[in-house]
């Protein structure tokens, strides 16, 4: 079949394809038996069981289980910031220490989301299990944390145990989600963004009870509630059949028709889906991950240093810790409106803009600390946390637009274990940097990172697609940009 990019159809083609039995909107869904169709890029869908045929219950719950698993899994990430000064001063750890401890937690969740989705997509692992796994990882990591001063014990099972165990959280999570809600992308946004605002409550906690020396009881608390929370979850959470698709909307029609799936007007779908050995040897793949790896280090960079910054430039650890929950809190609720963005303007112009906004957002930082502004440096900290947030957001989409994805999304776990690299510059090398040379070079190397991710996508062409002469006659190929 030739293949014709989304713009190609016209309404002729859409009315055609609807007289002709392809995406008839006016017939009520199909009843079981499930039926497979495809579309005309060839991606297989499974049509007519609902939902609640297959759970018992509406898919709506699903979402807000997988939520609520990721709020318990990232009081590892956000709320060690808030806890870093008082674990350095109750271990009697270096600050080097103390930062390398997260920078392993990140890198280990990091590289653990791949694994799982790719995993759970060929062998079928059930989410309840993996979710069982990583509740217990993290919740003997948090109390691990609070009760060992070793910090080769507090490394082995904090660190790289309990990251693990996030990581088979999120990738579980994400993956669930994104299975129930094919046509529906903000699901996936809204779960993700969990792992990032569902850790306000640990980080206010956090800031108030750990300054009266209870950061071990603290953390055996927050053991116990992860056990909990993501218990109740993994009851809830099941996968769907391979390919399923909601019965309300044709697939065919989705594949093709603008009104139907806003998201076509400014994303061109990818040519074919891509295994990962196939992505590995696109170039452009190396493009997209060397972004993730500048995005996600400049968001690490400030996950751990911006608490630490605010103390140091005056203020309390109070305030410290209301900077590292605007933080959070923006990277977790601008995820819906970065996913209206990118369905408006583009994904790449998009996470473009935001790689951009977070490199000013580094620059204000430090200026708001070096002149003790408190509302520009909330300002910027909300600038940063949406920067952040937004990219992590539109990444699952960017990799399907470039290589298409299957249920689970594993080629998105992919690009995501960038995030390790990540880690490792963006907390665990910068706080030598920091000792000799102090905050100003950081967030300097942290602005020109941001901005550098910004040119990788700027360069993004999706593979496959044909390099066409301008119209005028000019040598130079003219792609389908961003």
């Amino acid at each position: 079949m030739d293949f014709w990019p989304p713009e190609c159809y016209t309404d002729y083609h859409i009315q055609y394809a609807m007289l002709n039995g392809v995406g008839n909107m006016s017939r009520p869904a199909s009843p079981s038996p499930p039926r497979e169709v495809r579309d005309v890029y060839g991606r297989r869908y499974r049509v007519g069981e609902s939902a609640r045929e297959l759970l018992g219950y509406s898919r709506g719950w699903v979402p807000w289980a997988a939520g609520l698993a990721m709020l318990a899994a990232s009081v590892g990430q956000y709320g060690y910031a808030v806890l870093l000064p008082a674990l350095a001063q109750t271990h009697g750890w270096t600050p080097a220490q103390g930062f390398w401890v997260l920078a392993i937690w990140a890198a280990s969740q990091a590289a653990t989301v791949y694994p799982v989705t790719r995993l759970r997509s060929r062998f079928g692992v059930p989410p309840s299990a993996t979710m069982l796994a990583g509740a217990v990882l993290c919740a003997t990591g948090l109390v691990t944390l609070g009760g060992s001063s070793n910090v080769v014990v507090v490394v082995v099972n904090h660190a790289i145990l309990g990251g693990i165990g996030a990581g088979l959280i999120y990738g579980t999570g994400v993956g669930v989600v994104a299975r129930w809600y094919p046509e529906h992308p903000a699901r996936t946004y809204f779960v993700s963004g969990a792992f990032a605002y569902g850790s306000i409550p640990f980080v206010v906690l956090a800031g108030q009870l750990t300054g009266q020396g209870s950061v071990g009881s603290f953390l055996v608390v927050a053991g116990v509630a992860v056990l909990v929370l993501v218990g109740a979850a993994a009851v809830v959470l099941k996968d769907p059949p391979v390919h399923w698709w909601p019965a309300h909307i044709d697939p065919k029609l989705w594949a093709v028709d603008k009104s139907v799936n806003p998201g076509l007007r400014h994303n061109r779908p990818a040519v074919r889906h891509y295994s990962p050995a196939e992505v590995l040897r696109c170039p452009v793949s190396g493009l997209l991950y060397a972004a993730v790896l500048c995005a996600a280090a400049v968001a690490l960079f400030n996950i751990a240093y911006v608490g630490m910054f605010t103390i140091t430039s005056g203020w309390s650890a109070g305030f410290a810790a209301t900077a590292v929950g605007v933080l959070a809190g923006a990277s977790g609720v601008t995820r819906a409106a970065a996913g209206w963005a990118g369905d408006r303007f583009g994904r790449g112009r998009t996470v473009w803009a935001a790689l951009m906004a977070g490199g000013a957002a580094q620059l204000l930082l430090l200026v708001a600390g070096e002149f003790r502004l408190s509302v520009l440096l909330l300002a910027a900290c909300g600038l940063a946390g949406a920067s952040a947030g937004s990219c992590y957001a539109l990444l699952p989409g960017l990799v399907e637009d470039h290589f298409g994805d299957r249920a689970g999304l594993p080629n998105f776990g992919l690009f995501y274990g960038a995030k390790a690299v990540g880690a490792l510059l963006g907390v665990g090398l910068a706080a030598p940097l920091l000792v000799p040379n102090g905050y100003p070079a950081g967030f300097g190397i942290a602005a020109l990172l941001s901005v550098s991710g910004a040119l990788f996508v700027g360069m993004l062409r999706r593979p496959g697609f044909p390099r066409l002469l301008l119209p005028d006659g000019n040598r130079r190929p003219a792609t389908a940009g961003l």
